[in-house]
């Protein structure tokens, strides 16, 4: 195995930001089941979801049993899943999808299950390649005793060892609620931040919070957490990026506009885009925002983690550099009261002469601007923006 260092401890198996869907936010632990998960595997493949780049299901806490077998081994919720995780993975496969669960690496699960990886890594990730799994999250969770950064860092790169020499590819995503400088060579994304606040976040925090910093220890909101995402950009490549959480559209607290901008942030960050809804009963407003074709282009787009160029009395600019010269703008007024006029001279990302500017979400051009872009905002909106030369 390469030395570490060398950016490649692990297989690339993330050329571009991976998409998905991922049970947590919607369903948490309690209402997670086989036949649930079947269901949304049918509605990723009959909505356009998948054939929109959404491939990965990922089933997140709520599918193990509370112990585990004589070996070591998982055990799927004997009344939950009663059918195994494998018979999933080859349902989704069958629809043209991957498959892919949560799990932990110390000795016991979030909620105090002993079902940990410490010490059993190899006989779980067995496990994982004979399901035919492409996808785990490994969440840090508990380790008796308390976790130390030192056997942390060890724990999770003896999990990259063992996935760089599997027989399978699976993608690996690190879930330990902050960036540390090793993610980049271990992982192919890894959280940079604690929990999203979500649908399964309402008893704490009322659902999904656009814009507040004092939230619960462990749960941010949209903009808490594009905030620290923001200050990571550099390490985002092919091959990793910096997971700033799964998505929170639909009815899960924010507003229509406040969707949208959320959205468009994960675009510009070249952040991993997994739903975090229902896929099986999404409505046409969200859908709109998922399947757009240019936003999910710009997130595909491979060249850099886009960066927010300036913020000046709640209204901000983000913009991201596109392999083609082309640039992704993102105007958008955090203010809850009126307008604000955003201008973005066309100097400050590179661009000296005459453009095309088109919409992204109404998919229409605005025109043609040569040395700034000038647009009134209204209160918490946006406007998402594609430059071309």
């Amino acid at each position: 195995m390469a030395a570490f260092g060398s950016h490649s401890l692990l297989k690339n198996l993330a050329p571009t930001p991976p998409m998905g869907f991922n049970t947590w936010n919607w369903f948490g632990k309690a209402a997670v089941n086989e036949k649930m998960v079947r269901e949304v595997i049918d509605a990723m493949a009959s909505t356009g979801l998948r054939d929109a780049g959404y491939t990965y299901v990922v089933v997140d806490g709520g599918w193990r049993d509370t112990k585990l077998g004589p070996n070591g081994e998982l055990l799927a919720h004997p009344v939950k899943f009663p059918g195994g995780m494998k018979a999933l993975a080859d349902y989704a496969h069958a629809k043209g999808l991957k498959f892919g669960v949560h799990t932990v690496p110390g000795t016991h699960d979030c909620a105090g299950d002993p079902v940990g990886g410490f010490g059993r890594e190899e006989v779980q990730l067995q496990q994982f390649v004979d399901w035919g799994l492409d996808f785990i999250k490994l969440d840090k969770c508990q380790y008796a005793g308390g976790w130390n950064e030192e056997l942390l860092k060890t724990t999770y790169l003896k999990w990259t060892g063992l996935l760089n020499k599997s027989e399978r590819d699976i993608l690996f995503n690190v879930s330990a609620y902050e960036f540390r400088d090793w993610n980049p060579e271990a992982c192919n994304m890894s959280r940079t931040t604690p929990d999203i606040m979500a649908k399964v976040t309402t008893k704490i925090s009322g659902g999904a919070v656009f814009d507040s910093i004092a939230t619960a220890k462990f749960f941010w909101s949209v903009m808490h957490i594009a905030e620290e995402n923001n200050k990571l950009a550099k390490y985002a490549r092919p091959g990793y990026w910096n997971d700033a959480e799964m998505l929170v559209t639909g009815d899960q607290g924010l507003t229509l506009e406040e969707q949208k901008i959320h959205f468009a942030l994960w675009g510009i960050m070249s952040a991993p885009l997994f739903i975090g809804s229902d896929p099986r009963n999404m409505p046409a407003y969200e859908k709109n925002i998922l399947l757009n074709k240019t936003a999910i282009q710009i997130n595909q787009d491979p060249t850099e983690q886009g960066t927010r160029l300036k913020a000046v009395d709640g209204s901000e600019i983000w913009t991201k550099k596109l392999k083609n010269g082309d640039v992704a703008v993102l105007f958008f007024n955090r203010n809850h009261m009126g307008a604000k006029n955003v201008t973005l001279p066309l100097s400050e990302v590179g661009i000296k002469q005459k453009v095309t500017v088109s919409d992204v979400y109404a998919g229409k051009k605005l025109g043609e601007y040569k040395s700034a872009i000038t647009r009134s905002i209204p209160a918490r909106s946006c406007l998402y923006l594609l430059v071309k030369k």
